[in-house]
C-alpha cells in the first residue's frame, strides 16, 4: 500500500465520521398525515422534535463513500514503469473509475424526488424529478427506490466496463519458448 492509499483510507474515514455526524433527516409534518419529507442534514445530537433520520439515504451515502473509496484506491495503486522506447497508452480502465465516482456523486447531489402529496402507500413510488440536494425540499421526499436502481445501474455498467478494457492478460511467447513448452509438455505425457 502506498502513501496516496494510505492518504485515502484516512480521507474516507474522515468522510464516514461526517456522514454518521450529520446525517439526513426528514420532517413527519402532523398537517401532511406524518409522510416524510427530506429537510436536509443536521447535528445527530441535536434534539428535533418531528424528524427523523432518513435510513435509506444515510445507507446510500455510505455505501458511495466506500464505493468512491474503493475506486480512488484502483486509481492510487502503483502502476508498473513503461519500458523505455515504448509509447505511454491511454489507460481507459482509469478513465471509466473516474466516471463511475463522478456519476455516484452526481446522482447523490441530484436525487429523484416527489412531492409529498403523492406519496402514497403504493407499490411504485411517484416520481417529480431530480432536485439539487441542498435546495429547499419542504414539499418533497426523496425516492430511495429510484436512487438505488440509479447506483445500481451506473455499478454495473462501471463494472461491465472496466472489464471490458482491460488491457490483454496473455503474454506472447517467441518461436523458441513455445517449441521448449511443446517438447515439456510431450515428455510429462510420457
Amino acid at each position: 500500500m502506498n502513501r496516496l492509499q494510505w492518504i485515502t483510507l484516512l480521507l474516507a474515514a474522515v468522510n464516514l465520521v461526517l456522514v454518521w455526524l450529520f446525517p439526513p433527516f426528514d420532517y413527519l409534518s402532523q398537517a401532511r398525515s406524518n409522510v416524510a419529507t427530506f429537510d436536509g442534514f443536521a447535528w445527530v445530537f441535536s434534539e428535533r422534535p418531528n424528524y427523523v433520520v432518513n435510513s435509506s439515504f444515510l445507507q446510500l451515502e455510505l455505501f458511495v463513500v466506500l464505493l468512491n473509496t474503493a475506486i480512488a484506491w484502483l486509481l492510487l495503486r502503483d502502476r508498473p514503469a513503461a519500458a523505455a522506447g515504448e509509447r505511454k497508452s491511454v489507460d481507459w480502465q482509469r478513465i471509466v473509475l473516474i466516471g463511475v465516482g463522478v456519476n455516484l456523486l452526481l446522482v447523490l447531489m441530484f436525487p429523484p424526488m416527489e412531492n409529498y402529496f403523492a406519496v402514497t402507500k403504493a407499490a411504485l413510488p411517484s416520481f417529480d424529478g431530480f432536485y439539487f440536494l441542498f435546495g429547499d425540499h419542504g414539499e418533497r421526499a426523496i425516492v430511495p427506490q429510484m436512487l438505488y436502481i440509479e447506483v445500481v445501474f451506473i455499478l454495473i455498467n462501471g463494472a461491465m466496463l472496466y472489464l471490458l478494457l482491460r488491457k490483454g492478460g496473455g503474454v506472447e511467447l517467441t518461436p523458441a519458448q513455445r517449441a521448449a513448452l511443446a517438447a515439456e509438455l510431450r515428455q510429462g505425457r510420457k
